[in-house]
């Protein structure tokens, strides 16, 4: 079986993906096909081209920052295709030489081999969570960053709060804070305007997590978390 199979690598950017071929022959050379254009149409042809002899098509490219499209529509059409883990690709000691081509002659030779890390593909449903979970993370982040501005700002000015950060005493020594020159107090008015508006965006990407956590398919894998399993 593995003898009708055409192993495709695929070396996918936003706009173009590099292609490479090789037959499930043990013998047989890998060979570069080229490059088309990253569209279903592009795709599609690809495929009723290199498939038409009735060759079964084992595709694969690695996980990066264009997610899972190509991997969604050669699955459409009825082909196998594998997003396989960067890190887990073989590679020759000191080969730093990295090019479209021979990225995706490196991806078709592994497959045939059996050499490569499938990831898990998320359906539409998982990854539209996975966006907002990341969202979550990175306004976290720029919650803390904000918070940390402010308090450069404070010790710059030699403000040091008697009270544990962020506790319902400093947020109110916080705004009994005076300073001096009207610039001054408007620089510490805008910071914590910009804090409140962070805090509001993560209490509200928060209570969407949780709700869509509680409700249907999502309710099992919550119950694995114990993030949210503590805050039902």
């Amino acid at each position: 079986m593995v003898e009708n199979t055409l192993f495709l690598g695929l070396d996918v950017h936003k706009k173009t993906i590099s292609v490479a071929t090789v037959d499930g022959s043990a013998r047989a050379e890998v060979r570069f096909y080229g490059t088309i254009e990253n569209t279903p149409d592009a795709i599609r042809l690809l495929c009723k081209k290199l498939s038409k002899d009735g060759r079964r098509v084992h595709a694969c490219y690695e996980a990066g920052p264009c997610g899972y499209n190509v991997q969604r529509h050669l699955t459409r059409l009825g082909h196998r295709c594998d997003v396989v883990a960067p890190s887990r690709i073989p590679r020759k000691a000191g080969d730093k030489v990295k090019t479209d081509r021979r990225d995706a002659m490196t991806l078709a030779q592994t497959l045939r081999a059996g050499q490569l890390t499938e990831v898990w593909v998320p359906d539409q449903a998982h990854e539209a969570m996975r966006d907002l979970v990341r969202l979550r993370s990175q306004a976290m982040r720029d919650l803390r960053k904000t918070r940390q501005h402010l308090l450069s700002f404070l010790l710059r000015h030699e403000r040091i709060s008697p009270f544990g950060h962020w506790t319902k005493m400093h947020r109110r020594w916080l705004g009994e804070l005076k300073f001096a020159h009207p610039a001054q107090h408007l620089a510490l008015e805008e910071k914590l305007h910009r804090i409140e508006r962070a805090e509001e965006l993560c209490e509200r990407l928060k209570q969407a997590i949780g709700s869509w956590c509680r409700s249907g398919r999502w309710l099992r894998s919550c119950r694995r978390c114990k993030r949210c399993a503590a805050s039902r």
